[in-house]
């Protein structure tokens, strides 16, 4: 396989992840009442679709191939983790304090230049990484103007400074 020479269309974007979950009552207790997703619809102990915002849904939650199953064992492919993009640094910085109310343990927390990002699992051990970016005019170049993002440790503290959302 090759690298397409011609790019992708601009503003293309993903739109939603589906992920299939053992049980869709404890993966809603996570999604909409930890992180603080809505609930635009569901089918029933099958299906569930959530969003931020009023959109018709970011993630949809399903059993039709699952329920009651156990996550993949470690060393076979499939998703990495969903990524959910807050608008701004203090609302990461809510995510956070949500994730730890619920006594959910972070698998990390990194600073990587352009962005900000917290690493944790669902209860189907997903991973879920919870970020925010900076403005693009801040993000690391190189000395020939190339970016240059980077992973360092993100000072948890300094995030939870940021003022609470109402």
């Amino acid at each position: 396989m090759s690298i397409t020479a011609r790019p992708i269309v601009s503003g293309t974007r993903i739109g939603h992840v589906h992920l299939k979950v053992a049980d869709l009552d404890r993966a809603l207790g996570f999604y909409c009442g930890v992180l603080g997703f809505e609930l635009m619809q569901r089918y029933g102990t099958q299906a569930a679709f959530i969003s931020a915002g009023g959109y018709h849904h970011h993630i949809g939650l399903n059993t039709w191939e699952s329920k009651g199953g156990s996550p993949p064992p470690p060393g076979t492919t499939g998703l990495f983790h969903t990524a959910i993009l807050y608008p701004t640094r203090a609302a990461l910085a809510d995510a956070l304090r949500r994730v730890q109310a619920a006594g959910i343990a972070l698998d990390g927390a990194s600073d990587h230049g352009v962005s900000e990002a917290l690493y944790l699992r669902d209860p189907d051990e997903n991973g879920v990484e919870l970020y925010w970016d900076r403005p693009e005019a801040d993000w690391p170049k190189d000395d020939a103007g190339e970016l240059a993002m980077f992973t360092r440790r993100l000072d948890l503290a300094d995030l939870l400074a940021e003022p609470r959302l109402i």
